[in-house]
């Protein structure tokens, strides 16, 4: 059995944790592979990648629960001390492994393996054993997928233990601690060198808290991945048919080359309107991030006092009246294909105005920053209204504005990113781009996680690119779902450029403009 690192460059369907526990054994059961012999073969799997990584380890602490995840645990353990790796294993169980776990364990106590039990007649303190442990690697084999809730105290203080201790950690399917459905941590989880998780992609691992912790992500398919996503994709779901998918770069929605006729008027004008008093920078990157990627024609309607300062350095950038009855007749708002509103915009009686006569469009808009905070803030009648009149709109919040759309917690939001950008989708009939680590796209039944990105990108400004972004492949590509995902792909992909070449710390939004040009030529 063998793994391959993660993210894969090909896009593919992903899973929750529940979806995976009601079919893996379905599955391998089709396949005559009994479930000892899967758990053998994920137990083969990671003990095989601990090799690749640690190719000179001498030994190791194994620390099981009672569950499948424990039995992964054991096969490890028994594996380890065949090839002359000196291993301990830490049992963290109230009662005996069952099932399959139980057959992994029997097989182990059959070797010379030191087993620890620690449990409620033990007085075994197994954060004391950890915290003893002098070898170079420990794999956390506690929950795996199952998990969900709340740690106890006492596991706390377990992991807790594992995350301080020098030795490199290896996580089994998922890191304890962590939802494998919605990358959601609780309290804490283990902080691992490396995952190594089994049969297909879960979707918790790939957003939202999850990149603390999962280290380097490998997938090892038990050869049986294959056989699970076809029978998934002829399951008939109850959940609204809601799929998620990791977007790779091999096939991602691509741009079509220009025709040599093309001219200003075939490719369009985008009106970006926002950067209210003080507030210049924000619409600038945004026009100018779209010009970068393809918008033919670009115009701003900004505050008269901060004209000087967007137009500065960028003559090909187009003014369009500040006032809202004028910028109504003109013909920047006529001609326009798409708007874009928000970046810089505030949330006075202008921007409120503003955001009015914008609402209503039958044409395509991108609604950032404060336009989200004025959108939260409509009735129910008005959003009724507004549903029923736009075209297509695109929606961008942070965990932050997605709180506000919402009316509820950003710890809410973070709980699940998955629900909480379905939601926004279905709620606001838009296209919701909810950003973050592993930046998830959804039009409320298909969800995409965005692979591309880096912390370097955590700095003033970078939102208000990424929405030039959109407006521009909006004007460039005929179907929007697509232009938002491809957007939000070369978005990441352009910062990565930039860390790979100078570091992520000192990045600023405005440096993303010569990678994006070459991004969107490709």
């Amino acid at each position: 059995m063998t793994s391959r690192p993660c993210p894969l460059s090909l896009s593919q369907p992903v899973y929750t944790a529940t979806q995976v526990l009601q079919n893996e054994a379905l599955v391998a059961q089709r396949l005559n592979i009994t479930m000892p012999d899967l758990m053998e073969r994920a137990g083969a799997a990671a003990f095989s990648q601990i090799q690749s990584s640690w190719p000179k380890l001498g030994s190791m602490l194994v620390i099981c629960g009672q569950g499948n995840n424990g039995g992964d645990g054991f096969v490890i353990a028994r594996l380890a001390h065949l090839a002359g790796i000196k291993v301990s294993v830490l049992l963290l169980a109230k009662q005996k492994p069952q099932a399959s776990a139980l057959i992994a364990f029997q097989a182990l106590q059959l070797s010379s393996v030191e087993i620890i039990k620690a449990n409620d007649s033990s007085s075994c303190d197994p954060a004391q054993v950890i915290q003893q442990f002098r070898g170079e690697l420990i794999v956390d084999a506690i929950f795996g997928i199952g998990f969900h809730g709340e740690l106890s105290q006492e596991v706390q203080l377990i992991i807790g233990q594992i995350n301080n201790h020098k030795a490199a950690k290896v996580a089994i399917d998922v890191p304890s601690g962590l939802s494998a459905t919605t990358g959601h941590v609780e309290s804490l989880a283990v902080i691992a060198t490396i995952t190594v998780t089994f049969i297909v992609l879960k979707q918790g691992l790939l957003t939202g808290q999850a990149a603390n912790y999962l280290g380097e992500l490998f997938l090892a398919d038990l050869e049986i991945g294959s056989a699970f996503i076809n029978h998934i994709n002829k399951l008939d779901y109850a959940d609204n048919h809601q799929v998620a998918l990791f977007q790779g770069i091999d096939d991602l929605p691509l741009l079509k080359k220009r025709q040599p006729t093309s001219h200003k008027g075939t490719i369009g004008l985008l009106l970006a309107i926002g950067g209210n008093l003080g507030m210049p920078g924000a619409i600038r990157l945004s026009a100018e991030a779209a010009l970068r990627c393809g918008a033919a024609l670009v115009a701003v309607s900004c505050h008269q006092s901060n004209l000087g300062i967007v137009l500065n350095g960028r003559p090909e950038i187009m003014l369009a009246p500040d006032n809202v009855q004028s910028l109504i007749q003109s013909n920047a708002y006529d001609k326009a294909n798409v708007y874009l509103l928000g970046p810089g915009l505030g949330l006075d009686d202008w921007a409120t105005q503003l955001f009015t006569a914008l609402m209503l469009t039958k044409k395509s808009c991108v609604f950032d920053a404060d336009a989200l905070t004025l959108l939260s803030g409509l009735s129910e009648r008005e959003l009724l209204n507004a549903r029923v009149s736009n075209n297509q709109w695109v929606l961008t919040p942070h965990p932050l504005e997605a709180a506000k759309l919402l009316h509820c917690s950003v710890a809410e939001i973070e709980v699940d990113r998955f629900t909480a950008v379905r939601s926004i989708a279905n709620q606001y009939n838009c296209i919701c781009l909810l950003k973050g680590a592993g930046s998830l796209v959804s039009d409320g039944k298909t969800t995409w996680i965005n692979s591309s990105g880096n912390a370097g990108m955590a700095s003033g400004g970078m939102g208000d690119v990424l929405s030039g972004i959109i407006g521009a492949l909006l004007l460039q590509m005929p179907d929007a779902f697509h232009a938002v995902r491809l957007a939000c792909y070369i978005h990441g992909a352009a910062a990565d450029r930039i860390a790979a070449k100078l570091g992520q710390r000192g990045m600023l939004a405005s440096d993303l403009f010569v990678e994006l040009q070459q991004l969107v030529n490709l």
